[in-house]
């Protein structure tokens, strides 16, 4: 198992092309602002038919659906923690949902995912944080997904990637 290629960019993760794109979600899936709510605009109708379907997720937990009309063959929905000052197991469970979207990935046969910041919107997650969870979590990920890309949609989030990527401890 060769070591995963992980990257950072600036940009709309709905226009990412890749295998599948990692929606930050809410609990129900149905729907919501940030990044879930241009998925599913971006996406169409039709993923909220199949997030219907799948009957909502646990944070730190990941589901999947197609991608329908974005770039992305598949969208993993994840639900990352509300922070509440990082004594409920927040980064624990935000390290979850990297490595629950990543085992989601395995299991469909995507090589190619692009992740947002989650949980570091209206969630309130500190971004160097998340940033660092995401980077090491995916660093340490036993996976099949050769391509990480994680998805800065504000220059503030790209620099705290660029920063979590060239830290190798």
């Amino acid at each position: 198992m060769a070591e995963v290629r992980l990257e950072a960019t600036q940009g709309d993760i709905t226009r990412q092309r890749v295998d599948a794109i990692v929606n930050a979600a809410n609990s129900s899936l149905l729907g919501g602002g940030g990044v879930d709510g241009a998925i599913h605009r971006a996406a169409g109708r039709e993923l909220l038919e199949a997030c219907r379907q799948l009957g909502g997720c646990p944070t730190g937990e990941a589901r999947a659906t197609a991608g329908f009309r974005l770039p992305a063959r598949w969208v993993i929905h994840t639900v990352g923690p509300v922070w509440s000052g990082g004594k409920r197991g927040e980064p624990e469970l935000l390290a979850s949902c990297y490595r629950r979207s990543l085992e989601v990935a395995d299991e469909l046969g995507i090589r190619s995912v692009a992740f947002p910041a989650i949980s570091t919107g209206a969630y309130g997650f500190p971004g160097q944080l998340a940033a660092e969870i995401a980077v090491n979590t995916v660093r340490s990920a036993n996976t099949e997904v050769e391509l990480v890309r994680l998805v800065a949609f504000d220059a503030e989030t790209f620099v705290l990637y660029r920063k979590a990527l060239d830290n190798r401890s």
